[in-house]
């Protein structure tokens, strides 16, 4: 019960520092004020405030009081793909990518809906008929269907800030046998997308998320056995 008490004191207290009500340095109202407030014992305001001070939102002085601190800003996290020249710097993003999109390939065959599917169907097709000069973008648009069927915003936010230059910067450190005008290599690249697009239709989360640690996997081995 008290427990409970507490977390509805916690939950008043977090809207008044989230609305600004109670700004960055600003004394919390005294223990009576807020006793009278909620309607709740002592006990039950010393535990809310103590778990306002374990999520970082206050600091309380000893002798003074408990004090708001500053709420973190919101930050965009982002990978600049610019800044992805080496080898090895290659290496790492496929490396990045293999954490994030198995799993992203594993939600959106768990969430995957007849919008997601469609979408997944479509860019599959666009990047089995597109011109070679057109592969780098449709394949682009393939994995970014697969993480929007995910319904999880930050996979999307993530491959958004790599954008296309994630295709295309281990494609430049391939040889001509690895290059999407190899019609052996194409056909490759193409059942590698085809098993990801039927394992995230058929909602099957285990089988999307070996089919897409499978496809990043060939491509991080092709690239590792290029720089020898």
């Amino acid at each position: 019960m008290t427990t409970s008490l507490a977390q509805r004191v916690v939950a008043g207290l977090k809207d008044k520092i989230f609305a600004g009500d109670l700004p960055p340095g600003h004394k919390l109202p005294s223990e009576t004020e807020l006793v009278e407030e909620f309607g709740v014992s002592r006990t039950v305001v010393r535990e809310a405030v103590t778990r306002l001070r374990a999520e970082g939102l206050v600091e309380t002085f000893q002798g003074r009081g408990s004090f708001v601190l500053a709420v973190p800003e919101p930050t965009s996290f982002t990978v600049e793909s610019a800044a992805i020249r080496s080898h090895h710097d290659v290496l790492d993003m496929i490396d990045f990518r293999l954490g994030i999109e198995c799993e992203a390939a594993a939600l959106a065959a768990s969430r995957v809906d007849a919008a997601g599917e469609q979408s997944v169907r479509t860019a599959l097709t666009e990047f089995t008929e597109a011109a070679p000069e057109d592969a780098v973008e449709a394949d682009f648009r393939f994995h970014r269907a697969v993480a929007a069927a995910s319904g999880n915003r930050f996979y999307l936010d993530l491959l958004d800030s790599l954008g296309p230059m994630m295709i295309m910067l281990p494609r430049t450190r391939l040889g001509d046998t690895h290059s999407i005008t190899d019609a052996a290599h194409a056909e490759r690249i193409l059942r590698e997308h085809d098993a990801i697009a039927t394992a995230v239709i058929d909602g099957d989360p285990e089988l999307a998320r070996a089919a897409m640690r499978l496809h990043l996997g060939n491509t991080r081995r092709r690239l590792d056995a290029g720089k020898r």
